[in-house]
């Protein structure tokens, strides 16, 4: 450290200040990129995190009414009916808006249904698929889903049946 002051107080006095003003500069920089730089970029981070929050909070709000409305026209947990399956499907699929999207059903052993969805708006169709199961114990054994050109639409193969409950 003594070696050091000898160097500093051996040089002119102007060069003592460019040393001086130099080793401020370094420091500033120093504490800017350690410890102001991270902290604005966190800062800035959690804005965007609360602009983008606030944003997605004012869809669920725009869209709330609809939710309620579809789910208001939702049947509540029913008893399942003694109707057969075939009709069942018929009758829940005009329900759910899909009467002309069903273009096919052909009995699958004593307790399955195969059925054929085409050009089927994909929300509606699972909103369907959901009521069967909820309210109608049918079990979807297997589903296959193929998108058509016009987005938001898809033909649907499906093997239902009909689940003990």
């Amino acid at each position: 450290m003594q070696n050091l002051k000898a160097w500093y107080y051996g040089l002119k006095p102007r060069e003592r200040l460019i040393i001086l003003i130099g080793s401020v500069l370094v420091l500033l920089t120093a504490f800017y990129l350690f410890a102001l730089a991270p902290f604005y970029a966190a800062v800035n981070a959690r804005a965007a995190s609360v602009s983008q929050k606030k944003a997605d909070l004012a869809w669920m709000r725009s869209v709330a009414g609809e939710m309620q409305v579809l789910g208001a026209n939702q049947p509540m947990m029913a008893t399942p009916t003694n109707e057969s399956l075939v009709v069942l499907v018929d009758r829940t699929a005009r329900e759910a808006g899909l009467s002309s999207a069903l273009t096919g059903q052909t009995p699958n052993g004593e307790t399955g249904i195969r059925v054929r969805l085409e050009s089927a708006a994909f929300d509606m169709a699972m909103m369907w698929l959901g009521n069967l199961e909820l309210s109608h114990n049918v079990a979807i054994e297997s589903a296959t889903f193929d998108r058509t050109s016009t987005p938001g639409l898809v033909n649907v193969n499906l093997v239902l049946n009909r689940t003990a409950g």
